[in-house]
């Protein structure tokens, strides 16, 4: 089977964080893997030689923070970019409480 054109051209798959979370969630729904392991896999996949992501300090950090805390990988993204920006995150989910350098805003009910 010959190589998708796009490769054959430029040797690079380029990734958004939207394909990267699909990925994520397929694994770890349909698959059922642990989120933990999908996280780590993942990690090392966008390691690969021809492999290239967009935003790839923010889903590297994320799927970092998904393996060490075990949050969803959604959460750990916005941490990942709130984190790189100083900005605080508006949010009822206690979750973000877990990353010790992002500052969580409860919303008013």
């Amino acid at each position: 089977m010959a190589a998708p054109r796009f490769l054959v051209d430029t040797n690079v798959l380029v990734l958004t964080p939207i394909i990267l979370a699909e990925t994520f969630l397929t694994l770890e729904s349909y698959y059922e893997m642990d989120r933990k392991e999908v996280a780590a896999v993942l990690r090392g996949f966008l390691n690969c030689r021809g492999i290239e992501t967009m935003e790839e300090k923010h889903l590297d950090d994320a799927l970092r923070r998904c393996t060490d805390k075990g949050v969803h990988l959604a959460d750990a993204y916005l941490a990942a970019c709130a984190a790189a920006s100083g900005q605080a995150i508006a949010s009822f989910d206690r979750d973000f409480e877990k990353f010790k350098d992002v500052k969580r805003i409860e919303p008013k009910k």
